[in-house]
């Protein structure tokens, strides 16, 4: 538990740090391999213009390029803060072995990160959510899936 407590420490003082010196939100995270540190970033969402600059994705972006792989097995993510459904979802798909995070989600609403209206609005239907959707040339575009069903040397993720 001391190795685990060191490593949430470090994405704390990421997310302590960001803040004092206005580079992003209070948001840190690091990524661990047995026991060792492979990728570490805060939140720069405000200085890069990037929404999807959050540290969990950032995180796992520094570290799949580091191993060289999109397939994060093996590895342990530290989050100051409970993920967005955006970096759970790249949480998910990384294949990250396991999460320990700090701050949970309604913390984070009680200082102006409130995503309760995101996971709302994916249990509605497309058509009934806020931002507009509307399907067109879906005759086109399973194209390019029925290649991928027939694809040979495709990498499956």
């Amino acid at each position: 538990m001391e190795k685990h407590q060191e490593f949430m420490r470090l994405a704390i003082a990421l997310s302590h740090e960001n803040v004092e010196k206005s580079l992003g939100g209070p948001f840190g995270a690091v990524i661990t391999k047995n026991g060792e540190i492979i990728a570490k970033s805060a939140n720069t969402v405000t200085t890069t213009n990037d929404p999807t600059a959050h540290a969990e994705v950032a995180a796992i972006r520094l570290a799949c390029k580091k191993l060289n792989t999109f397939n994060l097995e093996g590895c342990i993510i530290y989050t100051s803060c409970e993920p967005c459904p955006m970096c759970l979802g790249a949480i998910y798909w990384a294949r990250l072995d396991k999460m320990y995070y700090a701050n949970t989600k309604r913390d984070a609403a009680k200082v102006g990160f409130d995503d309760a209206f995101i996971y709302d609005e994916l249990d509605l239907k497309p058509q009934d959510r806020k931002l507009k959707s509307e399907q067109i040339l879906a005759s086109e575009a399973i194209e390019a899936f029925n290649l991928w069903e027939k694809c040979v040397n495709k990498v499956d993720y």
